[in-house]
C-alpha cells in the first residue's frame, strides 16, 4: 500500500465519517422527537431511554451506510478534481482504475461489516431493544398466552394441525386438533390435546381424545395421557409465530427455520425473501462506490461535480435504489417474484447501471 493510496484512503475515509455521522445524527433526532412523548407518558428512566437508542444504533448504521458511501465517493472526487489532485496523477500516467481503487476497497470492507451486521448483531441487538421497551419503559408484563398467528401446521401426508394458543417460551402449545384425512381428502380421524410439551426427545401430547371416523359412519372415541407427536418445528419457531419479524432472527436462524417449514410441507415465501435481501443489501457499498464514480467521472474522466451537485445526486440515487428494493422486496413476499431475484434486485439493476456510466467515461 503505497503513499498515494493512503493518502486517497485517508481522505475518502474522512469525508466517509463526516457523512456518515451527519446521517446518524438526523436519523436519531427525528426517532427521538418521535418517539419523546410516548417515553414521558410512561415515565421512563433517562437511562433506559439511552440504551434502546444505543441498541438501535446498528440497524441505523446498516440502512444509512450505502447513502453514507454515495455521498463520500462523490464529494471526495469532487474536491480531488477541484484542487486538480487528479489531473496531477492523470498527468504521471496513473489509470482511472488505480485512482479509484481505495474506494473500492473501503466499499468492499464496508460491505463485509454490513454482512456481519445483517447477520447477527443487528438481529440481537433489535431483540434487546424492543426487550427494554416493552419491560423497563413501557413496564408491560409478559402475557402467558398469546394467540397464535399462524394456526394451520401441515405434518406431512394427510395431516392437519391447529394451535389455538403458545405461550412465550414457544415449548407449551395449548389447545390442539390434528385432523387426519384419507387419500381422497376424507376426514378419517381427530384428535384433541390440552397441549403439546416440548421436551429433549421431541414433542408430546398431553390430555386428550381421539376420534376415529369408520366407513360404516360409526365413530370410536379414546382417550390418552400422553402421545408422541411428530412434528418438525421447535419451541424457537413457534416463538417466531409470535412476531412474525424476521429482522429479529440472524440469517443462520432464518435458514435453519425455512428449511424444518419446508420438511413439513410450508413455504414461506416472505421470510425466504427476507433472507436473501440481508444477503443481498450489505453490497450495496460496493455498488454504490461503482455508481458514485461513474457519475463524477462521467463528463471528461478528471472532473468532478460540485459539492451541491454530489449531494444531490446522492440522494436521488439513494432514492431510486430503496423505491426499487422496496418494490422487489414487496412482489418477493408476496410470491411474484422468485425469493432469490427479489433480493438481488436492485442490486443488478445499479451494478448495471454503474457499469453502464463507467463505459460513457473518457479515458
Amino acid at each position: 500500500m503505497n503513499i498515494l493510496f493512503r493518502y486517497m484512503l485517508r481522505e475518502y475515509v474522512k469525508i466517509f465519517g463526516m457523512c456518515f455521522a451527519g446521517l446518524m445524527t438526523i436519523y436519531l433526532v427525528i426517532d427521538f422527537f418521535e418517539k419523546v412523548r410516548r417515553f414521558l407518558r410512561y415515565d421512563a428512566h433517562a437511562l433506559d431511554v439511552l440504551a434502546y437508542f444505543v441498541l438501535k444504533m446498528p440497524a441505523i448504521s446498516y440502512q444509512i451506510a450505502p447513502l453514507a458511501v454515495l455521498m463520500a465517493t462523490l464529494l471526495t472526487i469532487g474536491l480531488l478534481s477541484r484542487s486538480h489532485e487528479i489531473t496531477a496523477m492523470r498527468s504521471c500516467g496513473i489509470s482511472l482504475y488505480w485512482i479509484t481503487s481505495p474506494f473500492l476497497f473501503l466499499g468492499t470492507v464496508l460491505a463485509m461489516v454490513l454482512f456481519l451486521f445483517s447477520s447477527t448483531v443487528i438481529p440481537l441487538a433489535l431483540a434487546k431493544a424492543e426487550q427494554i421497551k416493552t419491560t423497563r419503559i413501557e413496564k408491560r408484563e409478559l402475557p402467558v398466552s398469546v394467540k397464535a398467528a399462524q394456526p394451520w401446521v401441515s405434518l406431512g401426508g394427510q395431516t392437519l394441525m391447529n394451535i389455538d394458543t403458545i405461550d412465550p417460551g414457544g415449548a407449551v402449545l395449548r389447545k390442539i386438533r390434528l385432523y387426519r384425512l384419507s387419500p381422497t381428502f376424507e376426514l378419517e380421524q381427530i384428535a384433541e390435546a390440552q397441549r403439546a410439551v416440548y421436551s429433549p426427545q421431541g414433542w408430546v401430547l398431553e390430555d386428550g381424545i381421539r376420534r376415529s371416523f369408520r366407513q360404516d359412519g360409526t365413530v370410536s372415541v379414546n382417550s390418552f395421557q400422553t402421545e408422541p407427536l411428530p412434528l418438525a418445528q421447535i419451541p424457537d419457531d413457534f416463538t417466531t409465530w409470535l412476531e412474525l419479524d424476521s429482522e429479529t432472527m440472524t440469517l443462520p436462524e432464518i435458514r435453519a427455520y425455512v428449511d424444518r417449514l419446508h420438511l413439513g410441507g410450508t413455504i414461506l415465501p416472505r421470510l425466504l425473501t427476507d433472507y436473501y435481501g440481508r444477503i443481498a443489501f450489505p453490497c450495496v457499498t460496493f455498488i454504490m462506490v461503482v455508481v458514485g464514480i461513474a457519475l463524477s467521472l462521467r463528463r471528461t474522466g478528471v472532473r468532478g461535480s460540485g459539492m451541491a451537485m454530489g449531494i444531490g445526486q446522492a440522494m436521488a440515487v439513494g432514492f431510486f435504489y430503496w423505491s426499487t428494493h422496496s418494490v422487489a422486496i414487496a412482489l418477493g413476499r408476496g410470491g411474484a417474484l422468485a425469493p432469490m431475484l427479489a433480493g438481488w434486485m436492485a442490486n443488478l439493476v445499479f451494478l448495471t447501471f454503474g457499469f453502464y456510466l463507467l463505459l460513457k467515461v473518457r479515458y
